[in-house]
């Protein structure tokens, strides 16, 4: 069955057929970092982690980029008004770039705690202004944008002669010129729907670099086209962001790559639902977000007790990328349990009693699951089967039903693979536990040093035998002492 992704353009899905194989490139919006990581950040986070390791496991060269957008941004996502992070800066009297500097760690952070695979490439808005400025100078040549006052603007109603924006939104001009409301400086486009492409800075903007047309800024939009262009070419296969983004951001980097050179950048564009909070959407503009920390801690008024990153993880793959997941602390514990159930099954699995035959068949388990992710990376099928494995397990376990070794063993790898290698599943209590087990060998071997600074060589020598009995070795090397299992 081959792999077959919903394109939010063609509004169907479509087999994926890469532009250059084995090689694919896959460009995905990351944060504005100006405050922590949200429950929203956390799902297009995820959702494109599921697409990058099943990629990845079909064999193919995967160069993922993952911006992180720290200029541009203006406010309510509009052309005029304070820069998100510029704003945040003044507000905690820092340079920008501190704001961006701790809350792209924090952001890291996080992406490590969910297990999401960091990105081939993760470009910075900042760090590309040229490409921007150049790609600006190429809209303006071929005639589809303007300078106004210092600032450079999309002519949106030029560019929809001879093409279409709107295309993957839906939307149309006519529409937007309608229902557009008119906002402070707006005097300087010929379209209230014209967005910016280089924005003349005032004077209290703390972000700014020299151009053709004034000191300013790149527009939001500019950064996701310019930096797609330089890492995977004019044409690549796949751009993902959450749905928020669709309009205006995504329609307008399609907008910027057909102005700048004649055709699409994107051969399939996939967009994750959102998360809600009683119906509503999970974000900062709606002031009703649950940081990733807060989570982790339990310390939001919205939450019961703490919720582990896994957890989250689970939670978010138990629903199709493309649906919307609405939070509730009931949903959330039902997935813990859930994820809970399948850990012990995985562990059990290694434990059973083999048969000279199956009384079922488990390998039909890797069809099903392959079907499931190949139809537009269905990762709540894949759990249903993953659970369907797990009672079989239990059944097994229980006498109920029989294995032969060879479908334990398969039982095994089936999980490693599906659990942990492609839905990015790990054990926490496992995590724990070497954990302790770690802090525990070290305080030892810190009183066995001490010990031995003391000269009590009858101390130092019983806690090395008394650990030689649980066959673990010690080593006193040039570097410290070491330790292992024999």
């Amino acid at each position: 069955m081959p792999l077959t992704i919903y394109n939010t353009l063609s509004r169907k899905k479509e087999v994926f057929e890469p532009l250059k194989p084995p090689h694919v490139g896959m460009y995905v919006c990351g944060p504005t970092v100006y405050g922590d990581a949200h429950l929203g950040h956390a799902r297009p986070a995820i959702t494109f982690d599921i697409v990058f390791r099943y990629l990845k496991h079909l064999g193919y060269k995967v160069r993922y980029v993952r911006n992180i957008t720290d200029v541009g941004h203006l406010v309510d996502d509009a052309d005029q008004g304070e820069d998100k992070i510029g704003r945040k800066a003044r507000l905690e009297q820092l340079e920008p770039m501190e704001v961006v500097k701790y809350y792209t760690d924090r952001y890291h952070e996080n992406m490590d705690q969910l297990n999401v695979l960091h990105p081939s490439i993760e470009p910075t808005a900042s760090g590309h202004i040229i490409e921007q400025i150049e790609m600006v100078k190429k809209i303006i040549d071929n005639g589809f944008a303007y300078e106004s006052e210092g600032s450079v603007y999309f002519d949106v109603e030029k560019y929809n002669k001879n093409h279409r924006y709107g295309k993957l939104s839906g939307r149309k001009v006519e529409e937007l010129l309608e229902n557009t409301r008119e906002l402070a400086g707006q005097e300087e486009k010929k379209n209230s729907f014209d967005f910016a492409l280089w924005k003349k800075a005032d004077p209290t903007h703390l972000m700014h670099w020299p151009s053709p047309w004034s000191e300013g800024f790149p527009g939001w939009h500019m950064e996701c086209s310019a930096m797609g262009a330089k890492y995977l070419g004019e044409t690549f296969d796949i751009h993902g962001g959450g749905i928020d983004l669709l309009f205006p951001h995504h329609e307008s980097e399609i907008a910027q790559a057909n102005a700048a050179n004649g055709h699409d950048a994107v051969r399939y564009w996939m967009h994750n639902n959102m998360i809600t909070v009683e119906g509503q959407k999970m974000g900062k503009s709606l002031n009703n977000f649950i940081t990733l920390n807060e989570f982790f801690s339990g310390s939001h008024e919205k939450l019961e007790r703490a919720y582990s990153p896994m957890t989250i993880r689970f939670f978010i793959l138990q629903a199709h990328y493309r649906s919307t997941v609405d939070f509730s602390n009931e949903a959330l514990q039902a997935a813990e349990k859930g994820m809970k159930r399948l850990f012990e099954a995985m562990k059990l699995a290694g434990k059973l009693p083999a048969s000279g035959q199956s009384s079922v068949d488990v390998q039909r388990f890797e069809q099903r699951c392959t079907e499931a992710m190949e139809d537009d990376f269905n990762t709540p099928v894949v759990i249903a089967h993953l659970f369907d494995l797990a009672r079989i397990v239990n059944q097994v376990n229980d006498g109920k039903a029989t294995l032969t070794a060879d479908d334990i063993a398969f039982a095994n790898r089936f999980f490693k693979t599906w659990l942990n290698e492609l839905l990015g599943l790990k054990d926490e209590k496992e995590e724990d536990d070497s954990q302790m087990i770690e802090y525990l060998m070290e305080t030892i071997l810190k009183l066995r040093q001490e010990a031995k600074q003391n000269k009590d060589y009858a101390t130092a020598d019983r806690i090395r035998d008394e650990l030689a009995k649980l066959n673990i070795q010690i080593k006193d090397t040039k570097d410290g002492v070491k330790w292992s299992l024999k």
